[in-house]
Parts: structure tokens; C-alpha cells; sequence
């Protein structure tokens, strides 16, 4: 009697469970440098650096009016550097915007003295121009395709010949007359002039504005579809016009920002000193474009934040009144400032390289 054997299936048996190969795409980087590839951590730390630099240096500014005193000077920056970091994020930066304030200042003062109408009066005068000196530096940009350091540049000669020229044909000064005495007057220092008292400590309001633009500016950056256009148009414009992203309306409002920003420092400095020398502002667009970019914002475009250049232009005004405090050459300012600058500019970089690397 023959037996026959059936073959079955050969059984295998599964390897033992081991540790999981990696390569450099499922890598997770470690929290340190995922934080530091944030565009504000880098400048908040540098000022936070600062910040206890001078507090050793000039134990004056250990008192609440000096703090305040730094928060003032760093608001009055901070105001400007956050348009002008919007548009720097859309690739774009603006040359002018240092003299459009006092362009905004002077139209406000003399057109309130010389037609003796209600202050409030030039004051939205004022805003129609720099809004529309914003509107037009945008759509020569976006019109011509010229680079948008060509067209401010001349929108800044333009301006800065401008003040000086109709100032004195119309005041037969460099500056304009004073208006505190004129109707509206108070009503509008209280808005952008006036100070509170915290503690015992008088503050300016200019630091609360500046506060609520910056948060203002944060949700508009991430939370909205606005945003989403700047970081667009600024990282590549073909692309995203290819995407239906609209170009054009998005850099003319971001320019048009820049003239709101102008403005309103405008406003500040008229209705503090009540009177506008007419050949300031010049230098300082390069104050608010730094304050950007130690802000983390790229020259490049694409890439940055808004509460970059809140640490930034704190910063800025804790290096110009530091240095006051600490009883120094007041010429080392602009030597801390190009430090910073260029520390900046390398913290950047390689924060950018991390960020890309695999």
C-alpha cells in the first residue's frame, strides 16, 4: 500500500520587529531648531540680549519713565517698520516713506492755518494724499514692472523737494506756524499725542497703537486670505497670478498701507511739537526697512512676520536711548545699528538655510 504526502504552503515566518530606518525626509528636527526657524524667535532673543545689556550698562533705565521713554521712541518706529514689513513680505519696499510723514504733517498743518479751518479738516486731507501717494508708488510698480526701489527713489526726491519748496513759498519759513490754539486741536492730540498715567508712569498712546496695528497685522498675516496673497506675490508673482492670486490689487494695497502708516506718524509728530520742520524724514526710511529685516522679514520677499518688527523697532529704541542713559557718545547709534543689521542679516540666513535643510 503507497502513502502519497499533499505539499502544502511553505509558512514563513516573520522577522522579528526592529527599530525603523530613517532617512533625512521623516527625520523629526529638534524642537530648538524648529523654534529658531521662526522668523521672530532669532530677534526676540536679540532683544531680550539688549534689553539686559543696557539694563546693566545704564541702571537709569531700571526706572518706569526711562522704559517708558524707550517704549515712546521704539513706538514711533514700530508704527511705520510694520507696513513697511507687510510690503517687504510681498516683495516690495518703499523709499519714500520716511518723508511721506512729514509730507502727511505738513499738508495737515498748513492747510489748517492758511484756510483757518477745523484741524480735523487737513487732517483727513492728509490722509486722502498719503493714501494716494502710497496708491501710486504701487501702480507705477506694478504698471512698469520697474523695480520698486526706482520708483521710490523718485518718489522720495520728488517729496523731499516738495516740502521744502511749497513750505516756504507758502510760510516763508522752513517750518510751518503753529496750530495748537486752532479748533480740533485737542481732540486730535488726544488721539494720536496724548499720554496715561500707569503706576505713576506716563505712557503714550502711541504704544498702545502701536500694539493693536501689530496685532492687527498678525491676524491679517495668518488668518486671512489677505495674507495668504502677500506671502504669495512676494515668494513668486507668476506663480501666483498663475493661481488666481490678484497681483496687482495685492502690492498697490500694500504700498497704499506704507501711505496709512505715513499718516498716521504724521499726525503723531504735528500734534506733538504742534508745528513740522520741512526738510525732516530723510534717513528715515532706512530705519524702518532695518527694523524689518532685524524683524526677520527678507529682502527677498516671501518670508516674515509682523511681531519680527515689533521686536526689531524695540530694539531700535532701546539702542538710541541706551545709549543716552548710559551717558555715551550718542554718534555709537548709528554703529550699534549696523551691527545689528548685519547680525541680523547672518542670523537669517542661516536660520533660512536650517529651515530648508533635509
Amino acid at each position: 500500500m503507497s502513502m502519497t504526502q499533499q505539499a502544502g504552503p511553505a509558512v514563513t515566518t516573520p522577522p522579528a520587529p526592529g527599530p525603523r530606518e530613517k532617512d533625512g525626509r521623516t527625520t523629526r528636527r529638534p524642537l530648538a531648531l524648529r523654534l529658531l526657524a521662526r522668523p521672530e524667535v532669532g530677534v526676540f532673543l536679540g532683544a531680550v540680549a539688549v534689553l539686559v545689556f543696557f539694563l546693566i550698562a545704564a541702571p537709569t533705565l531700571r526706572q518706569g519713565s526711562s522704559m517708558a521713554t524707550v517704549l515712546y521712541q521704539s513706538s514711533t518706529i514700530g508704527i511705520m517698520a510694520l507696513p513697511v514689513a507687510l510690503l517687504m513680505i510681498g516683495g516690495e519696499f518703499d523709499l519714500s516713506a520716511g518723508v511721506a510723514v512729514i509730507t502727511s504733517a505738513l499738508t495737515a498743518s498748513m492747510l489748517s492755518f492758511q484756510l483757518t479751518v477745523n484741524v480735523w479738516t487737513g487732517v483727513l486731507v492728509a490722509l486722502l494724499l498719503s493714501l494716494a501717494i502710497g496708491w501710486f508708488n504701487g501702480w507705477m510698480v506694478v504698471r512698469t514692472g520697474l523695480p520698486s526701489f526706482l520708483v521710490t527713489l523718485g518718489t522720495f526726491l520728488i517729496l523731499q523737494g516738495v516740502n521744502l519748496a511749497v513750505t516756504k513759498l507758502v510760510t516763508g519759513n522752513v517750518a510751518t506756524d503753529d496750530i495748537s490754539d486752532m479748533d480740533g486741536f485737542d481732540q486730535a492730540r488726544k488721539v494720536f499725542a496724548s499720554s496715561f498715567d500707569v503706576g505713576g508712569v506716563q505712557v503714550k498712546i502711541t504704544v498702545v497703537w502701536w500694539l493693536v496695528f501689530a496685532a492687527l497685522a498678525t491676524w491679517v498675516l495668518l488668518r486671512t486670505k489677505y495674507g495668504n496673497w502677500i506671502f504669495a506675490v512676494g515668494g513668486n508673482k507668476e506663480s501666483a497670478r498663475a493661481v488666481g492670486v490678484p497681483v496687482t490689487f495685492t502690492k498697490i494695497t500694500l504700498f497704499t498701507t506704507v501711505g496709512f502708516g505715513a499718516w498716521f506718524i504724521g499726525m503723531h509728530n504735528l500734534f506733538s511739537f504742534n508745528t513740522v520742520q520741512s526738510g525732516e524724514g530723510v534717513g528715515q526710511e532706512l530705519i524702518y526697512i532695518a527694523a524689518a529685516v532685524i524683524g526677520g522679514c527678507l529682502l527677498t520677499g516671501g518670508a516674515g512676520s509682523a511681531i519680527g518688527p515689533v521686536f526689531g523697532a524695540f530694539m531700535f529704541g532701546m539702542v538710541n536711548q541706551g545709549i543716552v542713559f548710559a551717558g555715551w557718545n550718542p554718534d555709537w547709534f548709528k554703529a550699534f545699528l549696523g551691527v545689528m543689521l548685519l547680525g541680523a542679516v547672518l542670523i537669517n540666513l542661516w536660520v533660512q538655510r536650517t529651515a530648508t535643510r533635509r
